[in-house]
């Protein structure tokens, strides 16, 4: 962690997506990862007290199983497609991202909120749906080079009206991008985001449970052909293998925090569902890039 300059710029580079959810406190967060490679991510961090912003790149697919702190509003860009994705604590959902994965995100807390008189209940139908804007490429950008100049100690900013200009502009992209929605698609994607909400509830109350296909279609409470299309929409994939991921996942945080002396690849892959050692160790290293013996011996 470094302190470069009195607003508090601060980076971290990460080794493992439980670091990268570590890096960013206040949130409530649940990686998994979801593609194959040694994960490497950095986080950039600026507090401006009541206004935060963060920036976060990742090089694997990650799933983000999350809602942000209590009582705030986020402003979060997407630098892969330059869309804007708004957030507050009850937009709880999975959502994974591509490769190399780039986002800045704006965080009015809730002091902030309140005191700018920021009416949350008139955004519901907006959080998580993708909001396109000329201006979201632009802006991402510029507050990227402030960070930058900041930890560089080169150009310092007025916090207050650093502060004032990040409000004024991430509303008036908002609007911009709430004037020229598809009020076909919203209604779509709003059927596709309660769908995943309730599957992303389930995954964070039960982190470490199994459940097949048709369990899943009920946790949802929806038939199995509008799951898919929900998690085609919302994930790229299909329901079936975000489970298989899930499971590895939940098989590589188990060898991490246990002993040789107190376990087995075996035991821990039957304790998944992984019935079949040799594909489950092939599938273990296809995603994280090592046997699972050799996770279990670096615990």
């Amino acid at each position: 962690m470094t302190t470069c300059n009195p607003l508090q710029v601060q980076a971290f580079n990460t080794a493992d997506v439980a670091e990268q959810v570590r890096a960013t406190p206040g949130w409530v967060q649940h990686y998994q990862q979801m593609s194959p490679g040694h994960f490497a991510g950095q986080i950039r961090y600026l507090d401006l007290q009541g206004v935060e912003v963060y920036e976060e790149q990742m090089n694997t697919r990650v799933e983000q199983n999350f809602s942000a702190p209590s009582g705030a509003l986020a402003f979060c860009f997407d630098r892969s497609d330059n869309a804007l994705y708004l957030l507050n604590e009850e937009s709880c959902n999975i959502w994974i991202t591509p490769e190399n994965y780039q986002e800045i995100a704006v965080v009015f807390g809730p002091e902030f909120v309140r005191q700018h008189g920021l009416n949350v209940a008139k955004l519901e139908g907006l959080f998580m749906t993708q909001l396109n804007c000329g201006q979201n490429a632009l802006f991402s950008r510029w507050l990227s080079s402030i960070l930058t100049k900041l930890s560089q100690a080169v150009d310092p900013l007025d916090k207050n009206a650093l502060t004032q200009q990040l409000l004024e502009d991430c509303l008036f992209i908002l609007d911009n991008a709430h004037t020229s929605l598809d009020r076909g698609g919203l209604q779509r994607r709003t059927e596709e985001r309660m769908i995943m909400k309730r599957v992303g509830e389930w995954a964070a109350d039960s982190p470490e449970d199994t459940v097949n296909l048709l369990e899943l279609s009920q946790v949802a409470g929806v038939p199995l052909r509008q799951l898919q299309q929900a998690f085609k929409a919302y994930t790229g994939m299909t329901p079936s293998h975000w489970l298989r991921l899930r499971r590895l996942n939940s098989a590589h945080r188990e060898l991490i925090k246990r002993r040789p002396t107190e376990t087995t690849v075996a035991e821990v892959a039957m304790q998944w569902s992984f019935w079949h050692l040799g594909r489950f160790s092939s599938s273990y290293r296809a995603l994280f890039k090592e046997l699972p013996s050799e996770t279990l011996k670096r615990s």
